[in-house]
C-alpha cells in the first residue's frame, strides 16, 4: 500500500443494522462557489481558536492522506437561522470516566487545544455520543480533536441517529475506517491532519437527535482525544 508523507509548518496551523445508510462521502465541504448564496443561504456562524500548533515540523506517513488546504477555508453555507444546536448537550462515552476532563467540555464552547481545554478517552477504540435533545435538521458537523500538535487520528466515524442505541434511521457522515477497525464497514474518507480550524463534514440536512463519534488513537499514540463538537442544524417544524 501506498503511504503519502505530508510536510507540516506550524503556520498550517453499534454495529451498523440493515436500515443503516450513508450519506455520499463529503470529505471537502462545499466551497461558497459551489452554492448560489440567496437570502435562504448563509454562511455558518462558525469562531475558530487561535492556533497553537507547537513541535518541529516532521512528516507524518499514514495511508490515505489528505494534503494540507494550503489556504483558510471557505465559508460553508447552509439554510438562514442554523446555530450550533450541540452547545452545552449532554455527552456519553465508552469512557464513562475519561482520563483527562470532563465529557461535558465537548459541547462547552471552548476550543483551546491547551490543557485543561480536552478531553482524553481510554485507549484503543472508544465513541462518544451527543444528544441534542430533539430532532433537528443538520447541516454540517465540525471536529476539534486536538490541534496543539498535528496529529492523524484514525478510525473516524461520524453517525446520525434518531434512538440513543443507533438502530433507527443511521445515517454515516464520514468514515476513514480503511479496515472496518469499528465495525461499521470500510469508510471511503481520507485522513487529515488536525488543525485549529477542525474538521467540517456537510450533513445534507439529514435530519437526527444523536450524533456519535468514534475513533482509535492517533499516529502517535493510542489515546483518543476531543477538545470540541459543533453541529449546526435548525429545529424541526
Amino acid at each position: 500500500m501506498l503511504l503519502v508523507g505530508v510536510a507540516l509548518f506550524a503556520s498550517s496551523c453499534g454495529k451498523s443494522t440493515p436500515d443503516d445508510k450513508a450519506v455520499e462521502p463529503s470529505d471537502t465541504p462545499p466551497t461558497a462557489a459551489a452554492k448560489t448564496a440567496t437570502a435562504d443561504m448563509v454562511a455558518i456562524p462558525v469562531e475558530l481558536p487561535t492556533p497553537s500548533f507547537k513541535g518541529t515540523p516532521t512528516n507524518i506517513e499514514v495511508e490515505k492522506l489528505e494534503k494540507p488546504l494550503g489556504h483558510k477555508r471557505p465559508p460553508f453555507l447552509a439554510p438562514a437561522g442554523v446555530t450550533n444546536v450541540a452547545s452545552g448537550k449532554p455527552v456519553s462515552s465508552t469512557t464513562e470516566v475519561p482520563i483527562i476532563g470532563e465529557l461535558e467540555m465537548i459541547t462547552d464552547g471552548d476550543k483551546d487545544a491547551a490543557d485543561g481545554s480536552f478531553v482524553e478517552l481510554d485507549p484503543f477504540m472508544q465513541s462518544v455520543t451527543i444528544d441534542l435533545e430533539a430532532e433537528y435538521d443538520i447541516y454540517a458537523v465540525l471536529i476539534w480533536h486536538y490541534h496543539m500538535q498535528a496529529r492523524v487520528y484514525f478510525d473516524v466515524v461520524v453517525q446520525l441517529a434518531d434512538d440513543p442505541d443507533f438502530i433507527t434511521n443511521v445515517v454515516t457522515l464520514f468514515n476513514n475506517d480503511i479496515d472496518n477497525s469499528a465495525g461499521l464497514g470500510v469508510g471511503q474518507d481520507m485522513h487529515y491532519v488536525e488543525t485549529s480550524e477542525g474538521k467540517l463534514i456537510d450533513a445534507k440536512g439529514q435530519r437526527a437527535r444523536y450524533v456519535r463519534l468514534f475513533s482509535n488513537g492517533n499516529h502517535n499514540n493510542d489515546m483518543s482525544h476531543y477538545i470540541e463538537v459543533e453541529v449546526f442544524g435548525k429545529p424541526v417544524k
